[in-house]
């Protein structure tokens, strides 16, 4: 899949290969030709990325060769046991989450999980949970608090499941519950958004002492096409919608509602998946070090005190002037 303004890179990368093959073939030396697209490949490469629009991240939050949780835990982690089922209703597939190590650490890892084709989509719901879902991650959070494990969650998703059957079985009090919940874990909390980041959905895992976002994804109460379709009855306007949410991770931190932006390779993370988990393992392992240095009443005071500040404004008092 190939998004438009990625277009004039990939044509320049495709004449740079061709000019290696036409050198190959013909033992010619083009070393300075292949040097020049290089460089003119860098810098559009920059160019572009560095002027991405909102609506342009968006789609590259989505975009279907990103890393999704299970590739963090199968390429980033060790002996990942899966644990499933909320002992009440059912196992839900769109969430998942187990014990694991990264470098010798033990963890409870918990995110939603997508799909790449249709089949895997429809297995795991889209991504989009079920109150058995974020029942589930509530236990095993409860569980690394018991073993005093540190609990790091991966967001992506576009939203909890709004089906009826959803509503029956107590969705906005399952989200509701966790939220409250992971305020009083005793544990330290890392939560990073890898994708989208919608509403109470992504809010439902990401009550942490670090909640991070990658460079090329969003966080916002509603979606752009949700937004553009209640307010102009129509997805035409969704770019304008993305625009005015104000939903990428450079606008979460300057509001004060993130931690941290963990940056992508140039290019993003659906062209380079393994040097991204990379980098995502470094900055868990070093969220980790520095949250353990923490007893559990800091951690507690300092999570609370952060999400209590979020939403503060000041109102400016102009006096009458008689």
């Amino acid at each position: 899949m190939l998004l438009d303004f990625e277009k004039p890179i990939f044509e320049l990368e495709e004449k740079l290969q061709e000019t290696k093959g036409l050198a190959a073939q013909n033992n010619m030396d083009v070393s300075e030709a292949v040097k020049l697209l290089e460089e003119r490949i860098l810098h559009l490469k920059k160019e572009t990325f560095k002027n991405l629009t909102r609506w342009q991240r968006v789609q590259l939050s989505r975009h279907p060769n990103r890393p999704y949780t299970m590739d963090y835990i199968t390429h980033l982690t060790d002996d990942f046991i899966e644990l499933h089922g909320d002992r009440g209703f059912g196992d839900d597939k769109a969430m998942i989450g187990g014990i694991a190590q990264i470098e010798g650490q033990s963890v409870m890892i918990i995110g939603q999980q997508k799909g790449r084709n249709t089949k895997q989509r429809q297995y795991r719901n889209f991504g989009m949970a079920n109150p058995e879902g974020y029942r589930k991650a509530l236990r095993l959070m409860q569980l690394a608090n018991k073993f005093g494990m540190p609990i790091l969650t991966l967001i992506d998703t576009p939203g909890a499941y709004p089906g009826i059957e959803a509503e029956e079985r107590g969705q906005g009090e399952a989200i509701a519950r966790n939220l409250k919940e992971m305020f009083l874990l005793d544990v330290p909390v890392i939560c990073i958004v890898i994708g989208e980041g919608a509403s109470g959905g992504a809010l439902g895992i990401a009550i942490g002492d670090r909640v991070c976002m990658l460079e090329n994804t969003w966080y916002s109460v509603i979606s752009p096409e949700s937004c553009s379709s209640i307010l102009w009855r129509s997805w035409d306007y969704k770019e304008q919608a993305a625009s005015a949410l104000r939903l990428t991770s450079s606008d979460m931190y300057k509001f004060g509602l993130i931690d941290r932006i963990i940056e992508e390779p140039l290019g993003g993370a659906h062209r380079h998946q393994e040097e991204t988990m990379q980098i995502v393992k470094k900055e868990v392992l070093e969220m980790i070090a520095e949250l353990a240095k923490l007893d559990s009443k800091t951690l507690k005071k300092q999570r609370t005190e952060k999400f209590s500040k979020m939403g503060e404004f000041e109102e400016n008092q102009i006096e009458k002037v008689s």
